[in-house]
C-alpha cells in the first residue's frame, strides 16, 4: 500500500506542475496578444499581374 501512495503523490505533483505550466503559457499568450483593432487587413496587390501581360 505504501508504494501506491507515493505513486499517487507523484502523479498529483506532476499534475500540479502541468497545470502551473499551462497557466504560465496562457498568461504569456494573453500578454503577447494583439487586439484585432491593431491588426491590418491584407489587401492583395494585383498590379503585378497587369504588368505581366
Amino acid at each position: 500500500m505504501r508504494g501506491d501512495e507515493t505513486a499517487s503523490k507523484g502523479e498529483q505533483v506532476e499534475a500540479a506542475e502541468r497545470e502551473a505550466a499551462k497557466q504560465r503559457i496562457l498568461a504569456q499568450a494573453e500578454a503577447e496578444r494583439v487586439p484585432v483593432e491593431d491588426t491590418t487587413r491584407a489587401i492583395p496587390d494585383r498590379r503585378w499581374r497587369r504588368e505581366q501581360r
